[in-house]
């Protein structure tokens, strides 16, 4: 029976706040149960208030559904897998940083010959960003850690359509040829972060 899911999780963090004193033993066990370590992809479809307010929630939904059917396959054929889902943002993790790329690269790609088939209104364009490092993961559900929270930041606050953004950590850990990244610092919420985005066409 797996025991990294929120309802254990809860009850070590109630424990924790109740038992100070055993603060380090408790972390322990969390660790032991739940840490694991992951490229971490996070999706976003750009656009997402202005075509729903000018083609309407049903609309949108549609187009979500078409991109899942899209990226998901990419994302298992690229050794990944979908931890969540949350309204047009898919989370997902990969074995490595050079694994995950090349899902958000094949995304981009396959996203992009699917809008040359369909009218403007029902293109689909993606921001992603990727994170490396430990996570907790609560198996099939969630998962927290710093490098899932900037993955996010990245993917679906700073990164443009059709770009790729890789976090420092992730950046280290990517094989491979480099040139084809540019650093860049961004400034959201008061934090002040180095990325890299892709620069070869996708």
């Amino acid at each position: 029976m797996k025991t990294n899911n929120r309802a254990n999780l809860e009850s070590l963090l109630q424990e924790r706040n109740e038992h100070p004193e055993r603060m380090e033993e408790i972390d322990a066990k969390i660790n032991e149960t739940f840490r694991q370590n992951y490229a971490i992809l996070v999706m976003d479809m750009s656009g997402f208030s202005r075509t729903t307010v000018r083609y309407g929630i049903i609309h949108f939904l549609a187009m979500i559904h078409r991109m899942h059917g899209i990226v998901k396959p990419i994302i298992s054929e690229c050794g990944g897998t979908v931890v969540k889902e949350e309204a047009d943002n898919i989370f997902a993790v990969f074995p490595d940083v050079k694994s995950a790329v090349e899902a958000a690269i094949d995304s981009h790609k396959q996203t992009a010959a699917v809008n040359t088939t369909l009218p403007p209104e029902m293109d689909i364009y993606l921001c992603i960003g990727i994170g490396c490092g430990d996570v907790l993961m609560l198996e099939g559900e969630d998962m927290y850690g710093s490098e899932f929270n900037l993955a996010s930041k990245l993917g679906e606050d700073l990164a443009e359509r059709g770009e790729i953004l890789l976090t420092s950590a992730a950046f280290e850990k990517l094989e491979g040829d480099q040139q084809d990244w540019q650093k860049m610092e961004l400034s959201i919420s008061g934090l002040e972060l180095v990325a890299y985005k892709r620069l070869e066409s996708t």
